[in-house]
């Protein structure tokens, strides 16, 4: 079964482009990506990051044996929970924020 690439970049999920837009920025304000990147810049820093965290998890030496496909769904949420886990705290305060202020107008 062959997997298809998908776009990237802030409007590359198909969501809600005002969603997709914060989390690109929040993603730019915490250092996760550079000022103005271009979709194969994006990934290129995912995938940096994601073998970061794979490194930090003593995982680097069993995705270079066998590779990412023989991950457990466990090892692979471990990874993907930190990067999104970072990304996700800062969006939640960011809307909290925009809220608090919206209830006060």
């Amino acid at each position: 079964m062959s997997r298809r690439r998908r776009q990237a970049g802030p409007a590359a999920s198909g969501g809600e482009p005002a969603l997709e837009r914060l989390k690109f920025e929040v993603a730019q304000e915490i250092g996760l990506l550079p000022e103005a990147p271009d979709a194969r810049a994006y990934e290129r820093t995912l995938d940096e990051w994601k073998y970061e965290i794979a490194d930090e998890l003593g995982l680097r030496e069993k995705i270079r044996d066998v590779g990412w496909g023989e991950l457990t769904a466990r090892e692979c949420g471990k990874i993907g929970g930190r990067m999104g886990g970072q990304i996700g705290g800062q969006m939640v305060r960011r809307m909290v924020q925009y809220a608090e202020e919206n209830m006060k107008k």
